[in-house]
């Protein structure tokens, strides 16, 4: 049962060799027409495509590296403002340090002027307070001496100045001399 596969009428499968050869001369033409016009267009298209892509890859890593520059400008100028504000702020510190030290120095020197002014009014009235000591002193001891003795001697007092030497040994006698008692 061997056919004979070309002997057969199959119809439309079996095309006369004529249109089948028309078809494959306008078939190969076609594709010469696509092959030198068409397919360099369109190879010219994807590569501008592509170089415009890489383009603006190029574009984007230069943009990042001049945004990365940017950046390490802007922290060199950010590191150096804090290193400024931290030079004023020790500034300000020594500053307010020397300022403080000038004023406990101006008020110990007022304080040793208000000390030294009480210490001069102190002696001033400790010297008229000792005078009129002196003066009551003398009265009181001759007007006592008077009544031990049962006569005034207020004239003998003061003509030899009996009191005011006793009163001058007294002051420049030792505070031990004067009670008695010995200071260690």
């Amino acid at each position: 049962m061997a056919m004979n596969f070309l002997a057969l009428d199959v119809g439309p499968l079996k095309p006369e060799p004529a249109p089948l050869v028309l078809a494959a001369v306008l078939f190969f033409l076609l594709f010469a027409v696509m092959a030198k016009v068409l397919l360099p267009r369109i190879n010219k298209v994807l590569v501008e495509r592509e170089n415009a892509t890489e383009g603006r890859f190029d574009e984007a890593e230069a943009t990042r590296a001049e945004a990365a520059r940017v950046h390490a400008e802007y922290q060199e100028l950010l590191a150096e403002a804090r290193h400024e504000a931290a030079r004023l702020r020790q500034e300000s510190v020594e500053q307010g340090t020397a300022i403080i030290a000038e004023l406990r120095a101006e008020g110990q020197r007022q304080r040793e002027e208000i000390i030294a002014a009480g210490h001069a009014v102190i002696d001033a009235e400790r010297a008229v307070a000792e005078a009129e000591l002196r003066e009551q002193v003398g009265v009181l001891a001759t007007e006592l001496a008077g009544r031990v003795v049962g006569e005034p001697v207020t004239d003998f007092a003061r003509d030899n100045g009996v009191v005011d030497r006793f009163l001058e040994e007294l002051r420049t006698a030792e505070p031990s001399d004067v009670t008695g008692e010995k200071r260690a």
